[in-house]
Parts: C-alpha cells; structure tokens; sequence
C-alpha cells in the first residue's frame, strides 16, 4: 500500500517514514516548501511540496495513495490561532483531498490533551471517557478528532485516531533535548512533590500501533490511546534521565505545586488574548495527573509497548550521540 505521511519531517513523521522504507514500502512526504529534505529524499521517499493550510496546494497530494498517516500538527505556535489554522482546518483540507482521491483509510495521530487531565489520580483515563480538552491545543485537537468521524460516519473513508502522551525517542526536537540537558544539570525543577503520574509514548511503540491499526480491520472508526505500559511518576522520569546522563550528585528543586497552578492561570490568560508562551504552558501542566488505559489497545490490536522508560531513554541519549546532539 502507497502511504502519504504528514508531519515529516517532524520528529513522528521522520520516524514513521524510516520505518516503512525499511520495509520497502512507497512513500510520499506533505512538506512546506521551504522545508530541508535532504535526508527523507536520501533514505527514497518521494516529496510533495504543499501547505495544509492552504487546500489548493494540495491538489493531486493523494493520487494512488492507499493509506494517510497523517501526524502533521503545531503544538507549541506563537500565536492561538495557529493552533485551529493548522490543527483543525488543515486536517479538514487533508480529509478532503484524501476522499477526493478515493483514498481508503486516514489514521489520525490526535492527543491526550483532547482528554484533559484525570479527574482521579488513580483513574486512568480511558476511551469512552467524556472529552475536556485541555487549553486550546487540546480544544483543536478534539476539533479534528470530530472531523474524521464525521468523514468516517459520513462513508467518505475509512478512519483511525489514536491518542498519544508524552513522546520521547530517538530523532528528539530541540524542546526534548533542552529538558535532557535541564535534568543532566542536577537541579532540574519539580512542581510539587514528582509523585504525580504520567503516561509516555515511546516513539517507536507508537509506530507499531500505527502499523497493527492499519493491518486490523476492528480498528476502523475506533480510537485508542497509545501508550507506554505503565504509567510512570514524574520524578522517576526525572531520576531515569539522570542515571542514564551519569548525573553524580542529583538534587532537584522542588517547587510548591500551586507555583504550577499560578502558570496555568496565566498561561490561560495568555491564550485568550490570542498569545501562546511554551514554557509558561509546559510549566502550568507538570503537576497533573496525565495517565490513560491501553487495554483496549491491547485488546483490540495485540498492542504491546515493548519499551518501556529506561530502555527508551537510553536509546534517546545514544541517538543524540551518534547524531551529534550535544547534551
């Protein structure tokens, strides 16, 4: 099957069409035109130059294309609106160029921020729970969840949404890095006291949903939240980084929760004047609970997150080294 992915070449995107070019699968590339693509031309994915904001620059995008992985998505803009230009009406404008072409099934890489935070500690969150999306990039991202079940209702094509946490592995960004060298300091901050959970998504498991989901026909029309096994506390993600950077004298600072709870209320005000901060936004949510079910997953698709935190961590840190990334 032909793929078209999204999002390369962003940090899942790149991944993903790796992955299915080691498997001597067709793949073609959405990039901006202005977009290096050095290396997915170099491992043989074909590039299509277009915008998703822009639905005419997408015309002919689909053409044979048997499955859309579309991973395409701002998380982190300078302004509020990006967050629906992108989000939300590019995901309309690639739904329609798909069912326009006849395209067969669309898997969407959506969020846990569609979800919110847990309402209970001890209460993952789980698919049928009602949505509270979280600030408005979750507030987007339930926006395009909407749209593809309403192509898939519709008859238009056949869709696929999976919700992923946390992200790390190998190919991390800039922001991931930052946080990696935050920890090998050894006085990174902790809202509150670290023993608030989180739910994480090794990349590469991620891709192996994604890979299951298009094999298994009980997936369409579903969602799945994707994650690692097991929740992890966040100061055991904190104390994992640093033994495997060899930190020798590890002292976090922690700081009183409500500090978190101050750059939630502003960081909301921020984006009801239209204005996005990252680290403002990053900081106001690292004291919640964010913790999700894979059962269904499990279930469903025979879904099984064989790396879990250390493992993933380590082949982060030995990915920056071989590629250079300084730490």
């Amino acid at each position: 099957m032909k793929a078209l992915v999204t999002g390369a070449p962003g940090w899942l995107g790149t991944r993903l069409v790796e992955i299915l070019r080691k498997q001597n699968r067709e793949v073609i590339c959405l990039v901006l035109p202005d977009v290096d693509t050095f290396y997915l031309n170099k491992i043989g994915a074909a590039m299509f130059k277009g915008d998703l904001t822009n639905a005419k620059s997408l015309k002919g995008l689909c053409e044979g294309v048997d499955i859309v992985f579309h991973c395409a998505g701002v998380i982190h803009p300078r302004r509020v609106q990006e967050f629906y230009d992108v989000n939300v009406n590019g995901t309309k404008n690639i739904l329609e160029e798909a069912t326009n072409s006849g395209v067969e099934r669309f898997i969407y890489i959506s969020s846990n921020s569609v979800a919110g935070i847990n309402l209970s500690r001890d209460k993952p969150m789980q698919e049928f729970d009602t949505p509270h999306p979280y600030k408005h990039y979750g507030l987007s991202k339930y926006k395009a969840e909407n749209l593809v079940n309403q192509f898939f209702k519709e008859g238009k094509i056949k869709s696929t949404i999976i919700r992923p946490c946390w992200f790390y592995g190998i190919r991390q960004p800039e922001r991931q890095t930052r946080f990696f060298k935050m920890v090998k300091k050894g006085k990174p901050i902790i809202f509150g006291n670290g023993e608030n959970f989180r739910s994480m998504s090794y990349i590469d498991n991620v891709i192996d949903a994604l890979l299951l989901i298009e094999k298994k026909d009980v997936s369409i029309g579903q969602i799945y939240w994707i994650a690692d096994k097991r929740p992890y506390p966040t100061i055991e993600i904190y104390r994992t980084i640093a033994k495997l950077l060899e930190v020798k004298n590890f002292q976090p600072r922690f700081i009183p929760a409500y500090v978190s709870n101050i750059c939630e209320v502003i960081d909301a005000l921020l984006q009801s004047a239209g204005l996005y901060q990252k680290e403002i936004h990053v900081a106001g949510e690292m004291n919640k609970n964010i913790t999700c079910s894979i059962e269904k997953a499990e279930k469903d698709l025979g879904y099984e997150p064989i790396i879990d935190l250390e493992e993933g961590i380590k082949r982060s840190i030995e990915w920056c080294k071989v590629n250079g990334v300084k730490i």
